[in-house]
């Protein structure tokens, strides 16, 4: 089993800039790809960003060019640092890991708003 734990989500304003990190416990050894997903009510939960064990990463098109997503191995963590925030971007943001099962967190909220 894998657990996962988000933080750093919070209020920021159009065009501003949070830090989400995800820190991963217990059988870590399995996970290969870790990535990022957002979800509002009512619809479903996105892919925003991956990255496998070895750093290749992926994006959603509309967050390209804004977010990036890092990965510690040694620390068993992955964070995404989201910049030029837009309202649109305002969900629940999820990490999830894969390697041995899919794990979940719990979700931590982004509202972008003035």
């Amino acid at each position: 089993q894998v657990q996962l734990v988000e933080s750093g989500g919070g209020l920021v304003q159009p065009g501003g800039s949070l830090r989400l990190s995800c820190t991963a416990s217990g059988n870590t050894f399995r996970i290969v790809t870790m990535a990022w997903y957002r979800q509002n009510p009512g619809k479903q939960r996105d892919l925003v960003a991956s990255i496998t064990l070895g750093g290749n990463t992926d994006y959603a098109d509309s967050v390209k060019g804004r977010f990036t997503i890092s990965r510690d191995n040694a620390k068993n963590t992955v964070d995404l640092q989201m910049n030029s925030l837009k309202p649109e971007d305002t969900a629940v943001y999820y990490c999830r890991a894969m390697g041995g099962g899919l794990y979940w967190g719990q979700g931590t909220q982004v509202t972008v708003s003035s």
